[in-house]
């Protein structure tokens, strides 16, 4: 149990509310919530997280590309450009100091047809503006980068990378826990109540009922934080906090064909995602991914669809011709929380401190998708700053 019981004449927990259990309830064990763990722990005491799945990072944090991202796409002024920006350099200098694997591999993208060249000149004043460190080259100085790929024009970003997300993920975890926070797995939220100045959490943990109470809530449930900010009394749709399930599948690439390139390259994006891209991982695999593709329902599929095979072999070729089909292997896939709909222009991060809609102490993070894991520590900073 999280906390000992006082049991009422019917077998059920009571709480007692002359003073809060914890000061600081995290809900969600993903990059994020471990982030905002790791950092409030160093100030604060009393702070527990809970996580519903078995171990932590189970869901969007551990099925991604695992890219540094160098804050290039986001809109100006955004916290996702903000943040991203901030984080890169943070996350560089946490990997380096405590021996996380990760690579400063770059990234080119690419034009790959003359229509593609002002898309990616927009791209570059948007990054730029941003503050990301960027180069425009030509065809022939992206080609002398990448040979095989298709290019009449390209972005060149020295500063995107990869990393280990479970490396990532695991530094914050210890790093909490070494701080005194408490990390409580299969713990699932199931109410939240708030009187008093408190906020009680009713939960089902290991199986059985249990309750807390907290002064502060910080709701980081990632695909289901939209849920926890309605067990509090927020009306989600007319916050327009609902959240839509976006499923991104990976496939890799058989390993004669691992060297093809030998950094990131993207595509001009198209308006819902960054597009189908080439990544490596700290192996040196390289695949691509993720697709986009918007769900109907709100329950998680992780398996890959072979029968996509040709459809993204059909995009990769746009950008490496020599690619086909036959090189291509399903290898994961991952669900992205956003509050973007299709169709629609892109959404910026929601972190929000709920005071003027009456609830002090309770801050929402809603529709952290990418690029979360690189902005995870600013976004901690951030959140921080909101208490």
């Amino acid at each position: 149990m999280v906390l000992p019981q006082i049991l009422d004449k019917l077998g059920h927990p009571i709480i007692k509310f002359a003073m809060a259990d914890f000061k600081i309830v995290i809900i969600g064990g993903g990059v994020v919530g471990l982030a905002i763990a790791a950092r409030l722990s160093e100030r604060h005491k009393n702070i527990v997280l809970l996580e519903k799945n078995t171990h932590y990072g189970m869901e969007t944090s551990s099925r991604n590309s695992e890219v540094i991202h160098a804050g290039i796409y986001y809109p100006t002024g955004s916290l996702k450009a903000k943040l991203c920006v901030e984080g890169m350099s943070e996350i560089y200098s946490v990997c380096k100091a405590n021996n996380i694997p990760h690579r400063r591999v770059t990234k080119l993208i690419t034009a790959s047809v003359p229509e593609d060249l002002p898309r990616i000149e927009k791209i570059f004043k948007t990054g730029t503006a941003n503050g990301a460190e960027l180069k425009m080259l030509s065809a022939g100085d992206a080609l002398k980068l990448e040979p095989n790929i298709r290019s009449v024009g390209a972005i060149f970003s020295p500063n995107t990378g990869i990393l280990s997300a479970h490396g990532l993920m695991d530094y914050y975890f210890h790093t909490a826990k070494n701080n005194g926070a408490v990390i409580q797995e299969r713990c699932k939220v199931v109410g939240i109540g708030h009187r008093n100045g408190e906020y009680v959490l009713d939960l089902v943990e290991n199986g059985a009922p249990s309750r807390l109470s907290a002064e502060i809530v910080i709701n980081s449930a990632g695909l289901n934080a939209d849920e926890i900010a309605a067990m509090v009394g927020i009306d989600i749709d007319a916050a327009n906090y609902r959240l839509v399930y976006c499923k991104g599948s990976y496939f890799s690439v058989v390993p004669a064909k691992w060297a093809i390139v030998t950094r990131l390259v993207y595509p001009a994006p198209p308006m819902e995602s960054l597009g189908v891209h080439a990544l490596m991982d700290i192996g040196g695999r390289l695949r691509f991914g993720p697709d986009l593709e918007y769900l109907d329902h709100r329950n998680p599929d992780f398996t890959v669809d072979d029968s996509k095979r040709f459809a993204f072999a059909a995009s990769i070729q746009n950008i490496i011709p020599s690619l086909t089909e036959a090189d291509l292997v399903p290898d994961m896939c991952g669900i992205r929380p956003k509050l973007q709909r299709k169709g629609e222009p892109a959404k910026d991060f929601v972190i929000a401190h709920e005071k003027e809609r009456g609830l002090q102490g309770f801050i929402n993070l809603i529709g952290i998708e990418s690029p979360g894991l690189t902005a995870s520590p600013a976004i901690a900073r951030y959140v921080e700053s909101l208490l």
